[in-house]
């Protein structure tokens, strides 16, 4: 069979020849009779499905310089019509607006409008030209080059101009193609933003019934959300809401694969506007019919939209109602099954159930899709450790459901939440203001109006109930006239940079937006805060000594207690606190070794890590004093009607373990002589403790435990032995320190004092400003501040005798152990209370000098509970208030003294201790329980 004859159109010069004269010359020309088509149109069809299509020949077509005479031929085409306006932000790039020379540039004309879709549709032969040429310029879109090439000749504003104003399906087809195509290099697509393309797409998903022509104008719009600026870009001019009413509509396969692909590229970031668009386009309903689509493209892209819709706390209940939250919880079950996907496909499935646990309605369908288990699944697997915060924080929001509460602690949140107090912090993503709950209406508010304008004012009338609506409200009033709306309450911290050891706490990360509300704003909320609001809600049941009186548990709060890098927050104090004021819990703590574990950790400084090279760490006071108090609270519950019957029950009726456990704790909970011999030495209990230490250890620190119990033991029964544990500060009686002050003392002074501090009797004693200021943070302020003193030499200390002043001098200038705090110390058998000994004491606390309080004491030790001390030293010494433990736990730990009937505080012998309300904090009333109550 002969071959075909070649033709004209064969060649690629003859092509380009005939496009660069239609360019020149016009859209017309001769009509050729025999084939009844113009040169240009066959020359225009061989280059679209012989030239452009062959191997290399877009990369040829380029490199001969097709390129031009196509826009040109294009430009001519969509000169006829108006140009769009730019709609984006700036102005439109210069190679748009730049005239090339194979044509004007069309000049600009008014923004695209509904006018144009009513322009008729152009002549056959021009529209078979458009259609070629679109078809030619689209193809060669798909290379790099010649997109670059397109953008440097000004090819975009041609092809926006012919998406106005020509509605035929085929051409917008083409031109949305094109532009699809062109908007995968980012700064073309930034450019077709500025041209004003995207209201045009738009109006062609509403207006094009083809398929073809629908799945070429989403994919230009998938392509143009390239940018979280550009969807936003995209949400603002109503892009997202006809691709959500064209998946209600059940199209076709092909059509329902690119509205899922374009919206999951729209809500990337999800912004308020696409969520509330995609909710009133009926959106929802579909795309939870979409999740379970056989097509696993179209189903996996579902589930990312409906997890992405997950940040914007308006549209949750909504998709709750939808049946969302049992499709992203069996999504995320069937992910970490046996056959399911890595950590990294989990992540945003494991941040949209979170954030489902907001709304009340959500958390309610969560906790009947078995949700609750697999939060707990992820909390107690490794692998998800960057994602146990966010985990945490989601829980907090069950803090008011018994029933969810009551399955989380049989699941065992309790000690994974002690776990996550000394965690390593996850790397959690904080949510926008947008991602709060939706359950609280002052969230709902896009704009927070100005403090003190009348809006403000309005509403806060309302809310605080004086004024029944808007109508109760005078029109005269005015913000000049009414005072503006109290502002929030500060935290109770200290506020001075001078007053107190409390300044100098490092401060902790603020509440964020999206933190569960039910988070006190006074509390300081670090990354452990919904932890210890949990495990605060769990103290605060009737007998929470099965959660929380536990080895696991105990040692999470205690770690964090005495590791925190910065002050701990009160909340785990007062955690600490509420358990040991407990009764139902004494019998937890004796048997969990609670009461020995207090003791040694912030006592003796022993951590469980320390056993068994016994790698004792220097207690800290703060600690030490915290867990005498605690000791203190399980004593008062011990020498009690009930605690005595449960001690009793306990070491006689108990399982062997229990009986021990028992024995071992008596020593350090007991004060009563009758009540610990009855129990030790009448039934046994110190003969069941010292024949244990032949028999394997129920503890890992039983030994260690054991010993210190019967060295407490021995303290009881030798009071007058001085207690093992030294001062941190030594008080060397045989071989005192040298003394730094003396050198300011005579009448011809070594050091020459710029101050006198002036006693109420007349005496005045030399002193150094910068070592005064040095030593103390109220002498600081007082000397280095903004007070008066600071510029007086003559500074007045009152109520201060002369005796009582001599060891704060000598601790002001340097000395440490010099022998001057022994002055205002009575001999043996003189009373301490009311002798210059307790003055001295009350002035260091007053002024803030604890190392001095701790001299002074062991100084009192020394001489009242040595050999040469009678017993009525010891008891006015066990009866004396120790200042410093008053004092340290009001600058420490926000503690003042108080009565617990009113304060809800702890009570003990002879002075009662009371933890500081917080702001808003209503203390409960007395009589209520035979413990404390205290905020969560």
């Amino acid at each position: 069979m002969a071959a075909a004859k070649p033709t004209l159109t064969d060649s690629l010069s003859f092509c380009l020849a005939q496009l660069t004269a239609a360019a020149g010359e016009g859209l017309g020309g001769g009509k050729d009779t025999a084939t009844n088509e113009t040169p240009l149109g066959r020359a225009l069809l061989a280059l679209r499905t012989r030239h452009v299509k062959a191997a290399g020949g877009i990369e040829r077509f380029r490199a001969r310089g097709g390129l031009r005479p196509l826009l040109a031929l294009l430009r001519r085409a969509a000169a006829a019509g108006p140009a769009p306006s730019q709609a984006g932000p700036g102005s439109a790039p210069s190679s748009v607006e730049s005239a090339t020379s194979a044509g004007p540039a069309p000049s600009p004309g008014p923004a695209p409008s509904a006018a144009a879709s009513s322009a008729p549709s152009p002549p056959a032969r021009l529209r078979k030209t458009l259609d070629l040429a679109l078809s030619i310029l689209a193809n060669c879109c798909t290379e790099g080059a010649c997109r670059a090439e397109v953008r440097r000749l000004g090819g975009i504003l041609p092809l926006v101009t012919i998406l106005q104003c020509v509605k035929t399906d085929s051409i917008q087809n083409r031109t949305a193609r094109a532009l699809g195509n062109l908007a995968m290099e980012p700064e073309s697509c930034g450019d077709i933003h500025s041209a004003g393309a995207v209201p045009l797409l738009v109006e062609s998903l509403t207006a094009c019934q083809d398929s073809q022509c629908l799945q070429s104008v989403v994919r230009a719009l998938r392509n143009l959300a390239d940018s979280p600026q550009h969807r936003l870009a995209l949400a603002q001019q109503g892009a997202v809401r006809p691709l959500a009413e064209l998946l209600a509509a059940a199209p076709d396969p092909a059509l329902t694969l690119a509205l899922v692909r374009a919206l999951l590229e729209l809500s990337r970031g999800c912004s308020r506007a696409c969520a509330e668009q995609l909710s009133l386009g009926g959106g929802l309903g579909p795309l939870v019919s979409l999740a379970s689509h056989p097509k696993k493209a179209v189903r996996e892209a579902t589930i990312l939209i409906l997890a992405n819709l997950c940040a914007q706390g308006l549209v949750r209940p909504a998709l709750g109602n939808a049946g969302g939250v049992e499709v992203l919880l069996g999504e995320l079950r069937r992910r970490r099954g046996p056959n399911g996907a890595g950590p990294a496909s989990q992540q945003p499935l494991v941040r949209a159930v979170c954030l489902l646990c907001r709304e009340a309605i959500n958390r309610a369908r969560l906790r009947d899709a078995g949700g609750l288990e697999l939060l707990m699944g992820l909390l107690r697997d490794p692998r998800a450790s960057a994602w146990h915060p966010r985990v945490v924080a989601a829980l907090v929001g069950f803090l008011y459901d018994n029933g969810a509460l009551g399955r989380l602690q049989a699941l065992g949140l309790v000690p994974l939440l002690a776990g996550q107090l000394c965690g390593d912090a996850g790397d959690e993503e904080e949510e926008g203001r947008e991602a709060a709950s939706w359950d609280f209406p002052e969230e709902r508010t896009p704009e927070r109006a100005e403090a003190g304008s009348f809006r403000s004012l309005r509403s806060w009338l309302i809310s605080e109930g004086y004024a029944a609506g808007p109508g109760d409200i005078s029109p005269d009033w005015s913000p000049e006239r009414c005072p503006p709306p109290p502002p929030p309450p500060e935290p109770a911290e200290p506020t001075s940079p001078t007053l107190g050891p409390t300044s100098l706490r490092t401060p902790r990360m603020p509440r964020t937006p999206g933190r569960s509300p039910v988070a006190t704003s006074e509390e300081p909320w670090g990354r452990e805060g919904p932890a210890l609001l949990l495990l605060s809600r769990f103290s605060q049941a009737p007998d929470p000594s099965g959660a929380l009186v536990t080895g696991p548990a105990l040692c999470g709060l205690l770690a964090y207690v005495t590791g925190s890098p910065g002050p701990p927050s009160p909340r785990a104090l007062r955690i600490l606190a509420r358990l040991t004021c407990n009764p139902a819990c004494l019998e937890a703590f004796v048997r969990s070794y609670g009461a020995a574990l207090l003791r040694a950790w912030l006592v003796l400084g022993v951590a469980p890590d320390d056993w068994p090279t016994l790698r004792a760490r220097p207690a800290r006071r703060e600690h030490r004093e915290l867990g005498e108090m605690l000791l203190q609270n399980l004593t008062v519950q011990a020498e009690s009607p009930f605690g005595v019957g449960a001690l009793t029950h306990l070491l006689l009726s108990g399982s062997p373990e229990d009986r021990v456990a028992c024995a071992l704790t008596l020593p350090f909970i007991c004060r009563k002589p009758s009540l610990w011999r009855r129990l030790l030495l009448d039934q046994g209990g110190l003969r069941l403790l010292l024949s244990a230490l032949t028999r394997p250890a129920p503890h890992p620190l039983f030994l260690f435990f054991a010993a210190d119990s019967l060295s407490c033991l021995q303290g009881l029964v030798s009071p007058a032995v001085i207690p093992a544990l030294p001062s941190p500060i030594p008080l060397d009686l045989d071989s005192p320190s040298p003394c730094l002050y003396e050198p300011l003392l005579g009448p011809a002074p070594i050091l020459a004092p710029d101050l006198h501090f002036l006693l109420d009797s007349g005496l005045r004693l030399p002193a150094q400003r910068a070592a005064s200021a040095t030593a103390s943070p109220f002498f600081r302020a007082l000397l280095a501040g903004s007070f008066a003193e600071a510029q007086m030499d003559l500074v007045p200390l009152r109520g201060l005798s002369p005796s009582a002043a001599w060891p704060i001098l000598h601790h002001l200038h340097g000395c440490r152990g010099c022998g001057a705090a022994l002055g205002p110390i009575p001999p043996p058998g003189q009373p301490l209370l009311g002798s210059e000994a307790e003055e001295a004491l009350e002035a260091a606390g007053r002024f803030l000098l604890p190392g001095l309080e701790e001299e002074l004491e062991e100084a009192v030790g020394h001489i009242h509970l040595g050999p040469h001390g009678g017993p009525e030293s010891v008891g006015e010494h066990e009866r004396r208030p120790s200042r410093s433990y008053h004092q340290g736990l009001m600058r420490e730990w926000n503690y003042t003294p108080g009565q617990w009937s009113e304060d809800t505080g702890v009570r003990s012998q002879g002075h009662s201790w009371s933890m500081k309300p917080t702001e808003g904090e209503q203390p409960r009333a007395s009589g209520t329980w035979p413990g404390p109550a205290f905020q969560s």
